[in-house]
């Protein structure tokens, strides 16, 4: 907040979120991201986007972002996409609209992605999954029906069967 003592509030929500909106974009100062109201709000900075752990709530933060950075949301539409970083193993959902959209993976509804995420997080987590299929190299196989799980919209049961 030192940071930036000349902001002025425009508006606060009923959650104690407050904006300060300029001519490129808004400024948030909140204690809570993610989803807030229509909108997905994503914390982006060297120490935060390097570590895999949670944002404690309990501490307010700036947030900014330019106007053209707002991108459609609804629950209807096919919008979001998964990404992996396979360095640190952390799966994240973007915007299709977004510039780093390759067309490479499959673009799903809010629910069908957040859906999704959650049967690559068992990939990720544990090998029980993998026990009944023919393969030489975990780590290969691991790595290619996550592939599949981003880049198609088969179930996870017709990508295993790839594997018997």
């Amino acid at each position: 907040m030192e940071e930036f003592p000349s902001l002025s509030i425009h508006y606060k929500s009923k959650s104690g979120s407050q904006y300060s909106f300029t001519e490129k974009g808004v400024f948030r100062i909140s204690n809570h991201w993610g989803r807030a109201s229509n909108c997905r709000w994503r914390l982006m900075s060297s120490s935060i986007a390097s570590s895999s752990s949670k944002i404690n709530n309990s501490q307010s933060r700036i947030g900014y972002a330019d106007w053209t950075d707002f991108y459609p949301n609804n629950e209807t539409e096919k919008l979001f996409y998964i990404t992996i970083d396979w360095e640190t193993r952390v799966l994240n959902f973007m915007h299709c609209h977004s510039p780093q959209f390759n067309n490479k993976a499959a673009v799903r509804t809010a629910s069908e992605t957040a859906k999704r995420i959650k049967q690559i997080q068992e990939v990720l987590k544990d090998k029980q999954w993998a026990k009944h299929l023919s393969f030489e190299d975990y780590d290969q196989l691991e790595k290619e029906v996550v592939e599949e799980l981003i880049t198609t919209n088969l179930s996870f049961l017709e990508i295993k069967r790839k594997f018997q």
